[in-house]
């Protein structure tokens, strides 16, 4: 763990955009729990159930130090939202979720990746620039970033110094851009930055447009599920407890006052399955979760443009400076998700 470590600091103000999304209600929620003041950012778009955003704010607003967060629906493509919230609020920290995720979907909606990933990411640079004065600016912003970047890299497990010059997805193009515009800002105004190459983040509260989502979906109405490159494909699937209790001892820790201060970390469980192993950990978890028996009809399909085969997360970085790695298991982070799921949409 680096010799400079410091723990959550529950005096500052947390600012977090996309707090209605999967990874940033989970982490408000830990932040809240810690009595931290916590200021939330969203559009609550509709790329997928718009309920569901607003379930996971209904628990913020019920959650135990509710009185410290503060919700401001809006979009960071909007750059007088984004300066005003800044001025108002005056954020210490600032995590970047906001994005429109998705791979496939970025082939047939190029230009909503354009506004949200870029240009308010922009946006967020801009106003971290111009609030950063030392102690009474942003001292640290953490953005969300994606094992996507790697793009087909054969060369496993992923590392952060690997070559991330060539993704296939114009999704995974906009979060190279993204570390690549925090790194400028790093260089040029001297804002500490740490970008989190998150791996398929997985668990309850999740993201319906995921893989693992959808196909509960369907076991659950016994509809067949369509499975991606027959079955040969591995990935890095990481429990939102993990990814949240790696992004929290980030927090506090900027990159050290060497050099440009911007730094990217791996967030997986480095430990791929194949995807068809994780379909039949899904089916017991799901029949456990219900005491039904699980038969699933499988579709086999060739790889979808914009796929990759495998992704891999070497974790050495993150335990080394932060003295973690995350470590739950697919049997227990489904059953998990199971019990939520099965629960929520009262199968």
């Amino acid at each position: 763990m680096r010799a400079d470590y410091r723990e959550l600091d529950t005096t500052k103000t947390y600012l977090i955009t996309g707090a209605a999304g999967f990874i940033g209600f989970w982490l408000a929620q830990r932040l809240l729990s810690t009595g931290c003041r916590v200021i939330g950012i969203d559009n609550l778009n509709d790329y997928y159930e718009v309920s569901l955003k607003q379930a996971r704010l209904d628990r913020l607003s019920q959650t135990e130090n509710s009185s410290l967060f503060t919700f401001l629906e809006g979009d960071i493509a909007d750059q007088k939202l984004v300066n005003t919230v800044f001025s108002i609020y005056q954020p210490q920290i600032v995590v970047n979720l906001a994005a429109q995720a998705g791979v496939r979907y970025s082939i047939e909606n190029p230009g909503v990746y354009m506004q949200s990933n870029i240009i308010g990411f922009f946006n967020i640079l801009e106003a971290c620039r111009h609030s950063y004065a030392g102690a009474q600016g942003v001292e640290h912003l953490v953005y969300a970033s994606s094992s996507s970047v790697y793009g087909a890299n054969h060369k496993v497990p992923f590392a952060e110094g690997d070559c991330v010059d060539h993704p296939v997805s114009l999704y995974a193009a906009t979060k190279k851009s993204n570390e690549l515009m925090a790194y400028t800002y790093s260089h040029l105004y001297q804002i500490p930055a740490t970008g989190l190459r998150f791996f398929t983040v997985y668990g309850p509260l999740g993201r319906p447009d995921m893989a693992y989502f959808s196909f509960s979906r369907k076991i659950m109405k016994g509809e067949p599920i369509t499975v991606f490159n027959h079955g040969d494909m591995y990935r890095d699937f990481t429990y939102i407890d993990d990814i949240i209790t790696a992004v929290v001892r980030i927090l506090g820790n900027p990159p050290v006052k060497a050099g440009v201060r911007h730094k990217v970390y791996n967030i997986g469980n480095n430990n791929p399955k194949q995807l068809m192993c994780f379909i039949e950990t899904l089916e017991k978890a799901l029949a456990q979760a219900t005491g039904r028996n699980i038969a699933t009809e499988k579709v086999f399909l060739p790889m979808q443009p914009g796929d990759v085969h495998r992704t891999y997360a070497d974790t050495a970085e993150l335990e080394r400076d932060f003295g973690f790695q995350p470590g739950t298991s697919i049997d227990e982070g489904l059953l998990r998700f199971a019990e939520w799921f099965t629960g929520y949409y009262s199968y």
